[in-house]
């Protein structure tokens, strides 16, 4: 089969270390479902793999791939949910398994003609989702409905600023949140990240930085450092932001003055359980809402979808046909 391999690590350059290979096909095993990829996306985790973030050297090479969907050997068509573990070293929850992992970080991931997944990962594919919007879906899709309902417990009603409005997990939230009953307020950088912030379904989209109309209940927050400050003064008392990354960094000052006196909360947030995904499944289809595609590349032509990712060009996801 082919596969996206990352064979070598590279901070400075990334795509150095990418390679598209020839491999053996997986074997089935028990307990594991083997699935003939239709369409897998390209997440940023794929490109810290490359960097050697958060991935050891002996971990390599690795096939690359968090996402996907295709079809099992039994004919049935499927979406993975991404997240390995057992819930039970979690409490219940897989996402809390000291132990967890990410699809492509300690077994070979979805972006090749094959993969091998545990079999509580598969989940059935509605069929008004198609291949290419069902590999969008595990990671950013999964990691903001988790952050907004689990997270959050986003109520039909609240205010909520999503900053990075025009990113993966930024966008999905506008969308799922908007879909929920929320007064949704995002923002981004430039003019045309804040026009697709607003087609994913911002009530109103703002400039970085800039004041908003009234004070929110709920800030999603994936940034870090260069919108901490921002986010705090946001809150309405005794509102919360939910984090699930810091792109611009990990350390901003805590304000644990404005923390206490205006009862804030800060939660964090990583990735979906099964029973969240197919939750998020449900809304989908009850609210109309869909993933959004940035583009559609072939697996030979990987590369250049992984360029596009690291230069910043993307609205929504870009996805690979196998």
């Amino acid at each position: 089969m082919r596969a996206a391999v990352a064979v070598d690590q590279n901070a400075e350059d990334p795509l150095s270390g990418l390679a598209l290979q020839e491999l053996p096909d997986p074997e089935a095993k028990p307990g594991w479902t083997r699935v003939r990829v239709r369409a897998a996306s390209l997440n940023p985790h794929d490109v810290w793999t490359l960097r050697g973030v958060g991935h050891p050297a002996e971990r390599i090479p690795m096939v690359l791939g968090c996402d996907g969907a295709g079809v099992t050997d039994a004919g049935d068509e499927v979406v993975i949910h991404p997240v390995l573990g057992d819930p039970n070293r979690g409490g219940g929850d897989v996402t809390l398994d000291p132990r967890r992992a990410l699809l492509s970080e300690t077994v070979n991931g979805s972006l090749a003609d094959f993969v091998l997944v545990p079999t509580e990962c598969v989940v059935p594919k509605p069929a008004w989702l198609s291949f290419e919007e069902a590999a969008t879906l595990g990671i950013v899709w999964g990691t903001a409905y988790r952050m907004l309902f689990t997270r959050a417990r986003l109520r039909a009603g609240d205010r909520v600023l999503v900053q990075g409005g025009s990113g993966g997990v930024g966008s999905a939230a506008i969308s799922l949140a908007r879909a929920a009953g929320a007064k949704v307020y995002a923002t981004a950088r430039t003019e045309a990240k804040r026009a697709f912030a607003s087609e994913c379904g911002a009530h109103e989209v703002l400039e970085s930085g800039a004041r908003l109309p009234e004070r929110v209940d709920v800030v999603v927050d994936t940034v870090g450092e260069a919108t901490w400050a921002h986010s705090l003064r946001s809150l309405v008392p005794g509102g919360a932001i939910v984090t699930c990354g810091a792109t611009s960094g990990n350390m901003p000052p805590a304000e644990l003055n404005r923390v206490f006196y205006q009862q804030l909360s800060v939660i964090g947030s990583t990735g979906s359980t099964r029973t969240e995904f197919e939750a998020l499944l449900r809304l989908l289809e009850a609210s109309g809402v869909r993933p959004h595609l940035d583009s559609v590349v072939a697996l030979d032509d990987v590369r250049s979808g992984f360029q596009k990712l690291i230069d910043g060009d993307v609205r929504g996801k870009v996805v690979v046909r196998t």
